[in-house]
């Protein structure tokens, strides 16, 4: 059992191609859904219209957000930790400007077998095979 459990929100914006848009933090090798960790008092919602923001460039309203689920799992980058997640869709409504701690952005097709990049537990395990059933 991890020491520490951290509580993040993502969001999941797929593009005409069903691929999925992912980032990768400065420093680490795994591509994860834009999103981080909540701020005291901020609602997974709140706290995925934050981190969009920050680290994409992206503007969203709450409105804009569908739930797709949440799940727990260990962190991709954190030694000794776990995540609960809480994903959302929306539309991607302009094109994603890496900034801040994210070092580059990657459309990923899941299910892909000749897949370059290392991905988030939580990514490969529950968001692709959650974005499959529900097409």
């Amino acid at each position: 059992m991890p020491r520490t459990m951290l509580h993040v929100a993502a969001v999941c914006f797929e593009d005409d191609r069903s691929r999925v848009l992912t980032v990768r933090k400065r420093g680490t090798d795994a591509f994860m859904l834009p999103g981080g960790k909540l701020e005291p008092g901020e609602t997974p919602a709140e706290a995925a219209v934050r981190e969009v923001r920050e680290e994409i460039g992206v503007e969203l309203a709450l409105g804009d957000l569908s739930p797709l689920g949440s799940w727990s799992g260990p962190a991709a980058n954190e030694p000794d930790t776990g995540v609960t997640a809480t994903v959302f869709t929306a539309p991607l409504t302009r094109a994603p400007a890496p900034a801040r701690e994210i070092a580059e952005s990657r459309w990923i097709a899941p299910g892909d077998t000749g897949l370059d990049a290392v991905l988030a537990p939580l990514l490969s395990e529950y968001v692709f095979p959650a974005l499959d059933a529900a097409r």
